[in-house]
């Protein structure tokens, strides 16, 4: 740190930056002096600046000489907008975290597996203890039976003979007929079939390319007075409906 708590920064960083601004503002691309000339740098040092950007790929220079944006500038907005979409729908969770005073979580059924993408929990509100694999636990789980409810009958059965359902606690569903027809009401319920002591609860996100749910788990004492969570949980669903249908389906992990 400078004097007086300034942060020291690093002026060959700011310099490469103001190209990189300039560049973008030329949709035909620009020359190395003009860009000397419209962001004040020395002439020398822009030259300098342009060759380590065009060999990172942050530029690229034409055959007349002029320099356009490179593709790694392409990937980082591209992997920013997938970050921003998480941030908006992760706020989400976390209200409906602090609102129902539960863990909340988002899940898809994604090439034929259960996968959990985010979990939003805390101390007050901890995550359900994930002792068997959800990808094998679909049949107990409020979460894995709201995705499986998106699929058809034969795409069910398919997960089943996959992943046969076992007994995970005295209270969990294993009858094949009773899985397969699946759950009759969008919002999906379990007490105590994945974890003794514990209970979840799920509604789809609608609008996007393969089964995705929003759950939340709290403990089973609570599942009595349970009736003013729903409507929450499809609210918050809905409002992730709407982000996805605004911004694309939801990034997935390279």
């Amino acid at each position: 740190m400078a004097r007086g708590g300034e942060p020291t920064l690093i002026t060959s960083v700011q310099r490469a930056l103001r190209l990189l601004e300039a560049v973008s503002e030329q949709p035909a691309g620009t020359t190395a002096k003009h860009l000397s000339r419209r962001t004040g740098i020395a002439l020398p040092t822009t030259y300098h600046l342009l060759r380590t950007l065009v060999h990172e790929g942050y530029l690229e220079k034409l055959d007349d000489g002029a320099f356009i944006i490179g593709e790694q500038v392409a990937g980082l907005h591209s992997a920013a907008q997938g970050q921003g979409l998480r941030s908006r729908i992760r706020s989400v969770m976390t209200e409906l975290r602090d609102d129902l005073n539960a863990a909340v979580y988002l899940a898809r059924y994604d090439d034929g597996e259960v996968v959990v993408t985010d979990i939003v929990d805390s101390p007050r509100t901890p995550r359900v203890d994930t002792w068997a694999d959800f990808k094998e636990a679909a049949h107990a789980t409020a979460i894995g039976k709201c995705l499986l409810s998106g699929l058809s009958r034969a795409e069910r059965a398919d997960h089943f003979d996959r992943y046969p359902p076992a007994d995970l606690t005295p209270r969990t569903i294993t009858r094949i007929r009773d899985l397969i027809d699946g759950p009759e009401h969008p919002v999906v319920t379990d007490s105590e079939e994945y974890s003794l002591g514990t209970a979840c609860m799920a509604a789809p996100v609608l609008g996007t390319g393969s089964p995705m749910t929003l759950a939340i788990s709290f403990p089973a004492r609570k599942l009595t007075g349970t009736g003013a969570f729903v409507p929450p949980l499809c609210a918050a669903a809905g409002e992730i409906s709407r982000t996805l249908a605004l911004s694309g389906d939801f990034p997935t992990a390279g």
